[in-house]
C-alpha cells in the first residue's frame, strides 16, 4: 500500500513538473535581444505567477499569422483582466520579416516598448513541436508548396478553411467579432483597401460603421461581409503589396513553412497546468478569442 501511495506521488511530482511536455527545450530567437528562448521556460515562467499566452504563428504574409496578430492586438486588454499577463508571439520568419508584420498591423511588442515578447522560428519547427498541422501532402519533397497551399485553399488537408473563408461572408448573428472592426480601422489609417467599410474621425476613431447599415442583418453581432472585407484588406494590402518582405525563404520553404499552420496556448503558472490550447484546423481557422474570454474567468 505504501508503495502504490508513493509511486502515485511520484508520477503526480512528474506530471506537475512537466505540466507542458511538448515545448520542453524548443526555443525560439527573440528579436529584440537575439537571444534564443526556451519556450517550455517562457510558458511556465511568470514573475506575478499569473497566466501566459503564447501564439505559435505561421510565415509573416499568411492569413493566419495576420489575423492572430490583429486578434491578439484588440484582446490583450481583456485577456489582462482575467490574470493573462505574459504574451509571446512565434512568427516563422527572420527578424526583419517579423518586425515588418507587427508594424503593419500594430501590435505592440517588446521591439518597441510593449508587452508582447516577439520571437521568431524561420523553419518552424516550434510550432511542429507543439504539434500544429502541417497542411497538405507535407511529406511529399517533389510537389511545390505553393501547388501544396493551392490545395489547401480548398480544404486539402486543412478542412476547416472553407467553413473559416465563407463564415467571413455570411457572418454570424450570435457570436460578436469586435476585433474585426479594430483590425479595419487600423488598416485604413495605414492607407489600406477597402476603406470604405469604417468611417474615422480626425483622431483615427471609427464613428460609423458601415456594416451596421445593412439591412436586417446590420443588427447581427458579426456582420456579413464584415470579415470577409477585413481579409481582402489583409490579402491585397498587406500580403501581397509586401510579398517579397514577408514571404518565407528558401531553406523555410524547404521546411513547409508555406503549409504549416499555428495554434496557441495559455498555460497557468499557479495551477501549473494548461487552461487553454488551440491547433488550427485550416487556413483563416485560427483561435476564436471570444471562446477564451468565455472559458477563463475575469479574477
Amino acid at each position: 500500500m505504501r508503495s502504490l501511495l508513493l509511486v502515485t506521488l511520484l508520477a503526480s511530482c512528474l506530471q506537475s513538473g512537466t505540466a507542458f511536455a511538448p515545448l520542453a527545450g524548443v526555443s525560439a530567437t527573440s528579436v529584440k535581444s537575439t537571444e534564443n528562448i526556451d519556450l517550455g521556460n517562457f510558458l511556465q515562467s511568470n514573475d506575478d505567477g499569473d497566466k501566459t499566452m503564447l501564439v505559435l504563428g505561421t510565415y509573416a504574409a499568411d492569413f493566419n499569422a495576420v489575423e492572430y496578430a490583429q486578434r491578439l492586438r484588440y484582446y490583450i486588454p481583456e485577456l489582462k483582466k482575467r490574470g493573462i499577463n505574459k504574451f509571446g508571439i512565434v512568427l516563422n520568419c527572420e527578424a526583419d520579416a517579423a518586425l515588418k508584420l507587427v508594424d503593419l498591423v500594430d501590435l505592440p511588442c517588446d521591439t518597441s516598448g510593449g508587452e508582447v515578447t516577439l520571437m521568431i522560428d524561420p523553419t518552424g519547427q516550434a510550432g511542429r513541436a507543439f504539434g500544429v498541422g502541417t497542411g497538405w501532402r507535407s511529406d511529399d519533397k517533389e510537389m511545390s508548396p505553393y501547388l501544396k497551399l493551392f490545395g489547401m485553399l480548398f480544404g486539402l488537408g486543412a478542412w476547416a478553411t472553407l467553413p473559416a473563408v465563407i463564415g467571413g461572408y455570411i457572418g454570424n448573428p450570435f457570436t460578436a467579432q469586435p476585433w474585426i472592426e479594430d483590425a479595419m480601422a487600423v488598416g485604413i489609417r495605414k492607407n489600406r483597401w477597402p476603406d470604405n467599410g469604417l468611417e474615422l474621425n480626425e483622431s483615427g476613431d471609427v464613428v460609423v460603421n458601415k456594416f451596421q447599415e445593412l439591412p436586417v442583418v446590420g443588427e447581427w453581432k458579426r456582420r456579413p461581409l464584415e470579415l470577409a472585407t477585413l481579409r481582402l484588406q489583409n490579402m491585397v494590402d498587406i500580403s501581397i503589396k509586401n510579398w517579397k518582405e514577408l514571404a518565407p525563404k528558401d531553406n523555410a520553404l524547404k521546411e513547409g513553412v508555406l503549409t504549416q499552420l499555428g495554434g496557441c496556448v495559455i498555460f497557468d503558472c499557479a495551477k501549473d497546468a494548461v487552461v487553454f490550447e488551440w491547433k488550427d484546423p485550416g487556413i483563416c481557422a485560427v483561435a476564436n478569442f471570444e471562446d477564451i474570454l468565455e472559458k477563463i474567468p475575469v479574477l
